[in-house]
């Protein structure tokens, strides 16, 4: 299962690599492998990947409140910028849907896509045209259209 997603992954990064938005998400809820497929493509392509909870959360430590929501878009842009590759891997983006950091989170993973590819690992769902995040009434809840991106599906009989 893992190679065959991470397999998946490498299509995607090679389709993204020409449309003015490089960005692929790997979406499935949590424990669906989608770390272990970011691995693999880590260890055969060699790709920086990052965890963005833990880099986020430590640049943000010594910030007030209104100061992370006013400066996570720049330190994002920070941390993916510092890497040496045309390829990043973020996984662990649960962060960026924090409700006081107020951000739309495909908004910045599409803006740090513009120059590199960033290949983001989405804790959700897609039905095919809209991703999901959290259940509605959770406030970190979010639904969106998909478009101008490559979306790598983990799928429920690939789970398990």
């Amino acid at each position: 299962m893992r190679h065959t997603l991470a397999n998946r992954i490498q299509q995607a990064i090679e389709q993204a690599a020409t449309m003015y938005w490089r960005l692929v998400l790997v979406v499935g809820p949590s424990g669906s492998g989608k770390t272990a497929a970011l691995r693999a493509v880590h260890e055969l392509t060699n790709a920086p990947m990052v965890n963005v909870s833990l880099e986020l959360s430590q640049r943000l430590l010594a910030l007030t409140e209104r100061q992370r929501a006013l400066r996570l878009p720049h330190l994002m842009s920070e941390i993916v910028e510092a890497l040496p590759s045309d390829v990043v891997l973020l996984d662990n983006i649960e962060v960026l849907f924090d409700a006081s950091f107020k951000q739309d989170p495909l908004r910045l993973l599409r803006g740090l896509s513009r120059n590199r590819t960033v290949v983001g690992a989405w804790p959700g769902f897609f039905d095919g045209k809209k991703l999901t995040y959290a259940v509605p009434c959770h406030p970190e809840y979010r639904q969106v259209d998909v478009q101008d991106l490559v979306v790598v599906s983990v799928d429920a009989d690939q789970m398990g």
